[in-house]
């Protein structure tokens, strides 16, 4: 009887090492995929000085609309955490898109080849921002969902894994990016 409870005790420790591992491993692949969206967003933080300067020498009048970017640009720069950078990152989406939509009103920006490949460029980047979106999220999920299943809920708490936010722009937000930018003059 002695040596079943001893077993049953030895087995119960091994499979919470298991399922603690486990734990670890998910934590490590949500702090990963964050890290991917970091990349992601330097990347393109780095390219809107040069989409800026490109604008600047077609239309040095849009003051104001050269100055929400880089102002967008800074603040997300300084955000962290899932949270707040979706949210900064919101703002400078809607900056960028309308400085975008300053090459349709001048048709000298839209044609130069300078534009046009930072326009490319960026394009890139927020292809790759969106993977790196995507794939954050599912590891935030597959990590909240392991953390909340039976039995690591019984210790997850207690051993420091909490539940991550996700990376989303909320509704509000998705409305504004997926709307095209309206420029009136």
């Amino acid at each position: 009887m002695g040596w079943a409870i001893l077993g049953i005790v030895i087995a119960a420790a091994v499979y919470a090492v298991f399922v603690y591992n486990g734990l670890v491993g998910l934590r490590q692949r949500v702090n990963q995929a964050f890290a991917d969206i970091d990349v992601q967003l330097k990347q393109r933080h780095d390219l809107i000085p040069n989409l800026v300067e490109t604008v600047k020498g077609y239309a040095a009048h849009e003051k104001s609309t050269l100055d929400a970017v880089i102002a967008a640009r800074n603040a997300a720069q300084g955000a962290h955490g899932p949270a707040a950078q979706a949210a900064a990152e919101q703002q400078l989406s809607g900056a960028v898109g309308r400085l975008m939509a300053l090459g349709e009103a001048y048709p000298d920006l839209k044609a130069s080849a300078n534009f046009q490949q930072l326009q490319v460029d960026l394009g890139n980047v927020e292809d790759k921002l969106a993977a790196a979106r995507r794939f954050f999220n599912n590891a935030v999920s597959e990590f909240n969902a392991s953390i909340q299943a039976f039995p690591a809920v019984l210790f997850a708490a207690s051993m420091g894994f909490t539940p991550r936010e996700f990376f989303d722009v909320g509704p509000e937000t998705r409305a504004q990016i997926e709307t095209a930018p309206t420029v009136k003059f």
